[in-house]
């Protein structure tokens, strides 16, 4: 099961996101809703690991 932890409104800031928490040793799967409107993009990772993955974003929220 996965859990939503982020959600990018931009492709590039997805792409970041993802590789801060690559780099940190998360899986990610990443889902484009809304995308007749532009789209948002949802990150998410396995839900064990949601909590920690969290930790990471809000640890690195500056350098995104």
């Amino acid at each position: 099961m996965w859990k939503v932890v982020y959600i990018a409104q931009t492709a590039e800031a997805a792409a970041r996101i993802k590789e801060v928490l690559a780099a940190n040793g998360f899986l990610t799967q990443t889902k484009t809703t809304n995308s007749k409107h532009g789209g948002v993009y949802e990150i998410s990772v396995p839900l064990s690991e949601a909590e920690d993955a969290y930790e990471v974003i809000c640890e690195n929220k500056f350098q995104l």
